[in-house]
């Protein structure tokens, strides 16, 4: 009994150690259910060869009956229920191309200020999607926005009793 605890645990702890953390994603423009279908059209071709034997006592009332049966099928499928509406049709394109721009938007930047790209062939439609489009770079701001907002509320508050940036009280004069 106690090896089969210290074995769970032996166990236990090597799946801890290939475990990942899970990260949050934005799913409002997955893929979802891309497929659209009302129905379908097939068309297939079938052969069958068989032979039917007929035996009876009499050697004279034998025979062979060889037989090939060959069919073309043609066959339509409607679905019943299909969420597949012109409706849904429209809101999963824009799906589609707004997750293109939202891509583009995210790499543009690095595309257009990286020349090598540019020259390269292989990412000829990435360029030509990116020419044109300038995204500003996202610079943060220097220094602590904390230390900031506290040397205003400082001046603010000239009367409040302070002891290292920490709040003791009023001032007694």
């Amino acid at each position: 009994m106690n090896y089969y605890f210290t074995g769970a645990l032996i166990v236990l702890f090597v799946l801890l150690c290939f475990i990942k953390p899970a990260h949050s994603r934005n799913e409002y423009l997955n893929d979802g259910t891309n497929t659209c279908s009302t129905g379908d059209l097939s068309l297939s071709v079938e052969q069958r060869d068989y032979e039917s034997r007929y035996r009876h006592f009499n050697p004279d009332n034998n025979y062979n009956n060889p037989s090939d049966d060959r069919s073309l099928r043609l066959t339509w499928r409607h679905y019943l229920g299909s969420a597949c509406t012109d409706d849904f049709k429209k809101v999963q394109q824009e799906n589609i191309e707004l997750k293109q721009q939202l891509e583009l938007m995210k790499m543009c930047g690095k595309v257009n200020n990286n020349h090598t790209i540019a020259r390269n062939p292989n990412f000829a439609l990435l360029v030509q999607k990116c020419s044109g489009i300038i995204i500003p770079e996202n610079k943060k701001p220097e220094g602590s926005l904390w230390d900031d907002l506290k040397d205003d509320y400082k001046k603010e508050n000239p009367d409040v009793k302070l002891m290292n940036d920490r709040f003791i009280g009023p001032k007694n004069d």
